[in-house]
């Protein structure tokens, strides 16, 4: 998840969360209010009740013209029943029904004098009264019908604006997130294209001193040292390969010279054939590093070709038979490979030749019958080689370092090499997006498997 959108939803959440809270409040509260508001009016029309009590003279003749008369005043639904000292029902606005009632909230109300339920439906108001030296108990219930339709239209209101507000904070956190970060993207998008051919590079500051302006500015600071590091490493290289390969080829045309002459001992003439096969290992490996220095991942695509890996894989043949002259190879073509196959791969042929040569060499060194079997196979979405050999085979602890610098297999004992052969076979695949595996399917049996995409 990108840091806009990981900053508006924490906002959104909290925002949420607040806002969730304060409705929340404002609910309860007004519930609060509500309940109040309705138990004072309960107890108005008690006080109301007990007043026209006071001042009837017949209170069972006058009372149904009483509550007849304000009617406007009643509660929803409103039930009073009034009773005597003795506990007798003398009143009540219930009419063409028998009257029931409980005789425990009467007992209740000698000691509490006045009872408010909320919990009942409809809700009570009960108060004792003493009334011209008389005793009256009143019992009041109603529905607050008005209070609850405002409760249900709060909460309606409520719920609706804290969706609304939840998806415009949402919408406005996540715009404004973009505006506010849109220079780092800027910045973002100015380094990813900062390659090991563009470290000079330098990322647009403004003048502001905002905390992606320093970073900018210490970014600029970096490309300056990487690009004095990486110029003075690859120069050096160069230069180095440049200045050894001179030297390396004259001595492989005075040994070359040297060993035409008939004239060496045995001993001898087989040190110089030795001195030969290193001296051209040396210059193999020098060539690579040169080789090497000249491309990177950004820039090689741009120089990629058409190339035949059957002509590849030949062409390096010949040249490590040259020093390897009983080297076998048995070249084929798997059934699986289609008739319009071309076998070709983009890529740079003489990166490409140094692969199979490294993988030739291997095979020449480290098999027992100096024979080296070559399979292709072509499908839609890739082109294999595999490299096969007879020989001994790498344990499987070091077999997951073979491909790694100066890593030489417990199979290399007493064998001349530099470990870097590999690597480096491993680092130009890597340029032409393929891959290289080692596998070893049978006892005895050395397979290296090369995958280009197509």
């Amino acid at each position: 998840m990108s840091l806009k959108r990981k900053i508006a939803l924490t906002i959104s959440i909290a925002f949420s969360l607040l806002f969730g809270i304060v409705m929340a409040v404002i609910y309860i509260s007004f519930n609060d209010f509500r309940k109040e508001e309705f138990k004072e009016r309960f107890r108005q029309r008690l006080e109301f009740t007990s007043h026209f009590i006071s001042k009837s003279k017949d209170f069972e003749e006058e009372a149904p013209v009483f509550f007849n008369e304000n009617s406007d005043n009643i509660l929803l639904n409103e039930t009073i029943l009034i009773f005597n000292g003795q506990k007798e029902l003398i009143y009540s606005t219930i009419k063409d029904r028998n009257v029931t009632w409980d005789n425990a909230l009467l007992k209740e109300l000698d000691q509490k004098k006045a009872i408010y339920s909320e919990k009942t439906v409809p809700e009570i108001y009960a108060a004792l009264k003493t009334i011209n030296g008389e005793n009256y108990y009143i019992l009041t219930s109603a529905f607050d019908s008005n209070g609850n339709s405002k409760l249900a239209y709060l909460k309606y209101l409520l719920i609706t604006a804290y969706v609304m507000s939840v998806l415009l904070i949402g919408f406005f956190s996540y715009y404004f997130m973009g505006q506010f970060l849109r220079p780092l993207e800027n910045l973002n998008q100015e380094i990813s294209e900062v390659t090991a051919h563009k470290l000079t590079t330098q990322i647009p500051v403004q003048e502001s001193e905002d905390e992606i302006n320093v970073l900018a500015k210490s970014f600029n600071t970096m490309i300056v040292r990487l690009n004095d590091v990486f110029q003075s490493q690859k120069d050096f290289t160069a230069s180095a390969s440049h200045e050894i390969r001179t030297p390396l080829t004259r001595m492989a045309f005075q040994l070359e010279n040297l060993i035409k002459l008939e004239q060496h001992a045995p001993e001898t003439l087989s040190s110089l054939k030795q001195i030969q096969k290193d001296v051209y290992q040396l210059s193999d490996l020098t060539n690579s590093l040169l080789l090497l220095t000249k491309f990177d991942k950004e820039n090689i695509q741009s120089i990629y070709e058409e190339v035949r890996i059957d002509e590849v894989i030949f062409e390096s043949f010949e040249i490590v038979e040259k020093s390897y002259p009983n080297l076998k190879m048995d070249f084929l073509i798997s059934e699986n490979t289609s008739e319009n196959a071309l076998l070709t791969i983009k890529g740079i042929q003489s990166l490409l030749d140094i692969v199979f040569i490294n993988l030739f060499k291997n095979a020449a060194i480290y098999s027992d019958n100096t024979e080296v079997d070559v399979l292709i196979t072509e499908t839609n979405s890739q082109l294999t080689v595999e490299v096969i050999s007879l020989g001994s085979t790498i344990p499987e602890e070091e077999q997951s370092k073979l491909f790694e610098a100066f890593m030489r297999g417990n199979n290399s004992q007493n064998i001349s090499g530099s470990g870097l052969g590999l690597r480096i076979v491993k680092r130009i695949l890597e340029y032409h997006g393929a891959e290289i595996t080692y596998s070893s399917p049978k006892e005895h049996i050395n397979q290296f498997t090369v995958f280009f995409k197509k």
